[in-house]
């Protein structure tokens, strides 16, 4: 069998990305998280673009979704930090992942593996257009959730940026072969290379 190659094995760890970038794309949509869809979409274009500049030997490609690599490690850190609220992060009152446009959380938050979800009726903190939930018995509390997705998405990149270190770019040259016995009679003398026909050229 044969070994595969570091152009097979970056190829590999992009299609891993483009599948965890979608998955996360649905979950990002289904809580109203428009920074992160915006992120996201531009992650899967370019995982796209290193798939098409690795299949085609497009070293620019190749450097712009390396460079692309840097900000998605950068965004991914800083959305660990947000969610574990680090610093002076607070969830209560940095709307960020919406653009402060609005009060939506992330759709793990109501959803979670054992969440359960209450109304709070007749809630005073309750704003206009919106209602009070309580959850509890979750097994695994949504900013953790978060924390481990975004760590996912780090763990891909390093693999990839460590797999597009040794990718040849360059694109092999075909190598032509005179095939004598084809082009001439039996015991004849094979005439110069630029004296044979086309045809018995082999790629």
């Amino acid at each position: 069998m044969g070994k595969c190659s570091g152009r097979c094995t970056l190829v590999a760890f992009c299609c891993l990305q483009l599948v965890a970038a979608l998955e996360r794309q649905i979950f990002d949509f289904l809580g109203y998280q428009w920074a992160p869809i915006l992120a996201n979409f531009l992650h899967i274009m370019a995982v796209i673009l290193g798939i098409f500049g690795t299949v085609q030997y497009r070293s620019r490609y190749l450097i712009l979704y390396a460079a692309w690599l840097v900000l998605w490690v950068g965004w991914n850190a800083f959305i660990i930090c947000f969610y574990l609220e680090v610093g002076q992060l607070s969830q209560d009152r940095d709307f960020i992942m919406t653009f402060n446009t609005s009060l939506h959380r992330s759709w793990w938050m109501e959803n979670g593996p054992g969440c359960l979800v209450t109304p709070v009726l007749n809630s005073r903190l309750a704003l206009e257009d919106h209602h009070v939930i309580s959850v509890t018995g979750c097994l695994l509390d949504y900013p953790y959730i978060e924390a481990l997705s975004s760590a996912l998405q780090i763990f891909l990149a390093l693999t990839s940026s460590v797999a597009l270190t040794p990718t040849d770019t360059r694109r092999p040259r075909r190598r032509r072969i005179y095939n004598c016995s084809l082009c001439t009679r039996r015991g004849s003398f094979c005439p110069a290379p630029i004296q044979l026909p086309r045809a018995c050229w082999l790629d």
